[in-house]
């Protein structure tokens, strides 16, 4: 098949570029929205002593007959937001109306926050680990409690994960040590140049027995740090890409302009769903 593209000039320009939502990422007329339950969790043993909200968002096809798909997401409330530049719930909804991907749950996870430290913030503590310890807070603390609530499928193909920034380093690190639960990976503009002891997939992916995974990423020309030696985060999106080329992954890469901007991921998380949920 021949899928013709229409025209559409390169910018000359690539500080500050935007992408235009397509009409997966509005709210449509005739599609029913899903339902949006906010859960929090302050119980970590994983990670002690941290606070954090989940949103757990159900589409209105949601049958509890038949076990549904599921969708992870990082930095919660930033990809939820119906106003922001993502709007993964509204996207779920037009998806799963369409048809074009299974009836699918999306758990929204915020990274955790000790209140009144004075570093608060956990956000890079979970998610740039290369151990499984981010697995396994999901498997045993956040999940449970979703299954409490809503069937769920018990087969690793229908689980997927996404994230952004560090967010996608984790979605990815995730998946790769814990196949068993995650098959499915989006990571926008992931920070893998940011990894304690360095970014390790562009030599382990190519020397570890291939993996059931399906993955799609996508980097940006203009990333942090995009034109300097060390800590370049274009350039290690760029190894890892290759390094799954290389060991016959099914993956797509898509490169952007712009800079760190979730922008151009909220304009391609609909056509991810799509291509990771393709037959």
């Amino acid at each position: 098949m021949t899928i013709e593209l229409p025209f559409q000039p390169l910018p000359i320009d690539q500080s500050d570029v935007r992408y235009l939502r397509g009409p997966g990422s509005s709210v449509r007329p005739g599609v029913p929205a899903g339902t949006t339950v906010e859960l929090e969790w302050t119980r970590s043993t994983v990670y002690p002593g941290t606070s954090r909200r989940v949103w757990v968002h159900v589409p209105a096809a949601y049958d509890p007959a038949e076990p549904a798909s599921v969708m992870v997401f990082q930095d919660g409330w930033w990809y939820l937001d119906p106003d922001g530049e993502v709007r993964a719930g509204i996207v779920l909804d037009n998806l799963v109306h369409s048809g074009e991907i299974p009836p699918m749950i999306g758990i929204f996870v915020d990274p955790g926050v000790f209140f009144g430290a004075n570093q608060p913030k956990n956000r890079n503590t979970e998610y740039d680990a290369f151990d499984n310890s981010y697995a396994t807070f999901l498997a045993t603390e956040i999940i449970p409690q979703v299954v409490e609530r809503y069937s769920l499928s018990d087969d690793p193909d229908a689980w997927g994960i996404c994230g952004g920034s560090s967010g996608g380093n984790c979605a990815f690190t995730a998946a790769w040590l814990r196949p068993d639960r995650f098959r499915r990976v989006i990571g926008f503009l992931s920070s893998f140049a940011q990894m304690p002891g360095g970014n390790p997939y562009p030599e382990l992916i190519p020397a570890t027995p291939a993996k059931p995974l399906r993955i799609f990423l996508q980097a940006g020309h203009r990333d942090l740090r995009w034109n300097e030696p060390q800590g370049n985060w274009l350039s290690n999106n760029l190894r890892v890409a290759a390094a799954l080329a290389e060991a016959g992954y099914d993956f797509r890469l898509v490169l952007g302009d712009g800079g760190h901007s979730p922008n151009h991921a909220g304009a391609l998380l609909p056509d991810a769903l799509r291509w990771l949920w393709r037959p």
